[in-house]
């Protein structure tokens, strides 16, 4: 048997002009046989160039944000088959550090919860005025504090409200209307714990581009029925993924609230996210969500701003104005004793004036 012939060879030979022939090869022929010396030439550059294209559509392909067409339509975030919300773009960051949990119980129980000092006096920020609202990823201020918003509502986690309450932090909770409807008085018991009630729509939509009139639906919506659940209006709000856009904050001013808000941190499955560097600063902003996870993730941010040197403190403090109260349950009204009564006085006896006086 001969030796096999390869392609490039077979071109080659088609394109190669008989030696004892004086007539030129066709032009056809000469361009063919340029194009064959090219591709043996060029082909390892080629390689590479089409392999770098292919990592290059592929890592962005796999860190694009993924936001189902139902959020676009205005359905509140994707669902698994569970119905348990799946992660949403806004945990998307640049980098991740899973935070040193606290030890365990003794009895093998959760762990215990990060121990803070008084929170400091709050000095409020002045927050500018204008025809929309102002936006904010974290505070200016120079004070050791850091601040923990929940969004959403959809995981209804009833120990979570006994380790808000054992925690004595107050926290932020931006809450959407669909997420919460089935059970709005889960949210009344963490009010009692310690959190105060903002707004994130009725729906869960992305608002960027939308109209006016959607976006007040939406916000003003939101807030209103808030209000009516809880009895007070909301005064700040969070737009669903953090997207917004000038309508979006006019819209927030024109619904009567002060300010809205972004993150520089974010929370889930125990795991703190970093825009920037791998320490909470003060002022920043730290998002999670109400998610299974939501107890681990609250100890992992009080874990991370703990590790930082900081103290937790609510948001609407730095805001101005007057903050909410914390609601503790009512109390049975302490026992009233009786008035005091005076006495009576004895009677002073008459004499009678037909008795003759004693030793008369």
């Amino acid at each position: 048997m001969g030796h096999p012939t390869y392609p490039e060879q077979v071109l080659t030979l088609l394109h190669t002009p008989d030696p004892t022939s004086s007539a030129k090869p066709p032009a056809s022929a000469r361009t063919g046989e340029r194009v064959a010396r090219l591709l043996r030439q060029r082909w390892p550059v080629l390689a590479v160039v089409a392999a770098l294209v292919v990592a290059l559509v592929t890592a962005i392909a796999a860190t694009a944000p993924r936001r189902g067409l139902e959020s676009k339509l205005g359905s509140g975030p994707s669902a698994s088959a569970t119905g348990t919300p799946e992660p949403s773009p806004d945990d998307i960051g640049p980098s991740a550090v899973a935070t040193t949990p606290p030890p365990a119980a003794p009895n093998g129980g959760p762990p215990r919860l990060p121990v803070f000092g008084p929170v400091p006096l709050a000095v409020p920020m002045d927050v500018p005025s204008g025809p929309s609202a102002p936006w904010f990823s974290s505070i200016p201020t120079t004070q050791k504090v850091a601040f923990i918003t929940i969004d959403d509502g959809f995981t209804k986690d009833p120990k979570f409200i006994d380790v808000l309450r054992q925690s004595h932090v107050r926290v932020t909770l931006f809450l959407e209307i669909n997420a919460i409807k089935d059970d709005p008085d889960y949210f009344r018991q963490l009010e009692a714990a310690g959190a105060v009630i903002e707004a994130h729509t009725i729906s869960h939509p992305e608002l960027i581009g939308t109209s006016y009139d959607f976006q007040k639906h939406e916000i003003c919506g939101s807030a209103d029925q808030l209000g009516t659940w809880y009895g007070r209006r909301p005064q700040l709000f969070r737009p669903p993924y953090g997207d917004k856009d000038a309508t979006t904050l006019r819209v927030v001013h024109d619904c009567g609230m002060k300010a809205a808000f972004f993150w520089k941190e974010t929370i889930n499955a125990g795991i703190v996210r970093y825009q920037v560097g791998n320490k909470v600063q003060p002022g920043d902003i730290m998002l999670m969500h109400f998610r299974p996870t939501v107890v681990q993730d609250f100890i992992a941010g009080l874990q991370a701003i703990k590790d930082a040197g900081l103290t937790p403190a609510l948001l609407e403090d730095y805001i101005g104005g007057t903050p909410p109260p914390v609601n503790p349950p009512p109390l049975d009204p302490p026992p009233v004793d009786p008035p005091p009564t005076s006495p009576t006085p004895t009677p002073t006896p008459t004499p009678d004036p037909t008795t003759p006086p004693e030793g008369a």
